[in-house]
């Protein structure tokens, strides 16, 4: 029997400029494939996050099962790859609809496809130029990640880990295992120079910096994720 050929996309994520932001590699399977076949995939594509996209038959709303691999490591949940699938399945005309979910790890996932000209508010994000032609995508993540107690020994390490970057605030997820880490200003998120083998000793998944934004930056918080044990130095979610 002749083996099938397995169709996929590169996508740069938060980017226009190619070979920019955050790339993850999506791949449409006409069924499911075993978990190492995946994690070997993943690592000869040797970029943030691949994705596999499995269609689901037989409902309403356009639904497809969806995972995601580090090149050592499958996750439960990531953006920017989500992002990337959503973007290739609306553009492409893959689906007929401007609603999907994706059936993942971390619950149903609904991601909807909105016309530039009906978002609210653009002009202000984009420094006041007017948002291109074409369309949003809007992800509906969960929004809250239970806190619970820190360990010693990551407290005593994330010094070194962030070079000694000013901290105002540390907590730790329980859904990821991932520290979430409030520095003193967007700036200084901006600055941080990550020593990754300090990261890649921290208990859990990895570390979320963040930091509030200058007001003349047109965003809220500026934020970095740095997770050496999953095999990615940074990703851009």
């Amino acid at each position: 029997m002749a083996k099938k050929h397995v169709k996929y996309y590169g996508v740069d994520a938060f980017t226009e400029t190619a070979f920019k932001g955050n790339p993850a590699a999506v791949c449409f399977l006409e069924e499911d494939k075993d978990d190492e076949w995946l994690q070997s995939l993943a690592a000869e594509f040797n970029v943030s996050q691949t994705c596999y996209l499995t269609p689901i038959h037989g409902t309403s709303i356009p639904r497809f099962g969806l995972k995601w691999f580090t090149p050592i490591v499958e996750v439960n949940l990531c953006g920017h790859a989500t992002l990337a699938a959503s973007h290739i399945l609306f553009s492409s005309d893959l689906v007929n609809n401007s609603v999907i979910e994706f059936v993942t790890l971390s619950g149903v996932l609904t991601v909807k496809k909105i016309p530039s000209i009906d978002v609210v508010g653009v002009p202000n994000l984009l420094n006041g130029k007017a948002p291109p032609v074409g369309f949003y995508i809007e992800l509906d993540f969960p929004a809250y990640y239970p806190i619970t107690k820190l360990y010693h020994d990551d407290i005593s390490i994330i010094d070194e880990a962030l070079n000694g970057a000013s901290i105002i605030d540390m907590k730790r997820t329980e859904f990821a295992d991932d520290l979430l880490v409030v520095l003193t200003s967007g700036k200084i998120v901006l600055e941080v120079q990550a020593q990754f083998d300090a990261l890649a000793k921290l208990s859990g998944r990895g570390v979320s910096v963040t930091g509030i934004a200058p007001p003349e930056s047109g965003f809220d918080f500026y934020s970095r994720f740095f997770s050496p044990k999953f095999g990615i130095n940074e990703v851009s979610d």
